[in-house]
């Protein structure tokens, strides 16, 4: 009885191992799946931007249209109070944040005035300072599409530009605040006056980003009093209703 079911199992296996073999080696099944068509379920807008010698010299943002953003990157190391930062290798990054509706709603209504990106963007003109290189992407339900240029003439990508750079901004500020409180509070100053003057000249966008950062430096009581009342300055600009969650 006992061989009877030791046979039985080796069997059962025998045949589980040649069904999955087989499944494996189906060609026709593989390309199958391969050529099944990937439609994304839920449209998002992304902005890459790339150019050597920054502090941040590529990154990649990506918001949906509910204003859920992924902001994911490279970015030269932090100098300390020490000194110069021990390896010069590029780190990477990535941050899963949310914008304001407002926000959210004017980058897509834009991506849809430029055909989901379906046409080029890139300036015909000759002699243009390098900016970096950029792109925009749509991908939806909808339809897809992307355009790539280091400087438009369009309004409406120079609109979409300025909105993802100034994101962009603002959470590599964050970066940088949470760096200086851990290794040179006194650099908080500087940086933090350095953040209120972009904020207030409008190239620091979507604060409610770098909220805890923010909350963090204001409540810590040992730090100076000015960069505490900057920082309760700053989270005063994100309303409560719409503070990204």
């Amino acid at each position: 009885m006992i061989n009877a079911r030791l046979h039985l199992s080796i069997a059962l296996l025998m045949c589980s191992a040649f069904a999955i073999v087989t499944s494996a080696q189906d060609p026709q099944s593989a390309r199958d799946s391969a050529n099944l068509p990937v439609v994304a379920t839920r449209p998002s807008v992304a902005f890459a931007f790339e150019r050597q010698g920054l502090q941040v010299p590529r990154f990649r943002m990506t918001i949906h249209d509910d204003g859920s953003a992924v902001y994911e990157g490279e970015e030269a190391p932090e100098p300390t109070r020490y000194g110069p930062p021990a390896t010069l290798s590029l780190k990477p990054f990535q941050s899963s944040v949310r914008v304001t509706p407002a926000t959210a709603s004017r980058i897509f209504a834009l991506a849809r005035k430029l055909n989901r990106f379906n046409a080029a963007c890139a300036s015909k003109a000759k002699n243009i300072a390098s900016t970096g290189i950029k792109t925009l992407s749509y991908a939806g339900p909808d339809g897809a599409g992307s355009c790539t240029y280091n400087y438009s003439e369009d309004k409406n990508v120079q609109a979409l530009t300025e909105i993802f750079e100034g994101i962009a901004e603002t959470m590599d500020e964050g970066r940088k605040l949470d760096h200086l409180r851990r290794y040179d509070r006194l650099g908080l100053d500087s940086a933090m006056s350095f953040l209120a003057q972009e904020v207030s000249d409008g190239h620091a966008l979507e604060l409610g980003t770098i909220a805890d950062s923010l909350r963090s430096i204001a409540a810590d009581g040992e730090l100076m009093e000015r960069v505490r009342m900057r920082a309760k300055s700053l989270l005063a600009l994100v309303p409560a209703d719409k503070e990204p969650r």
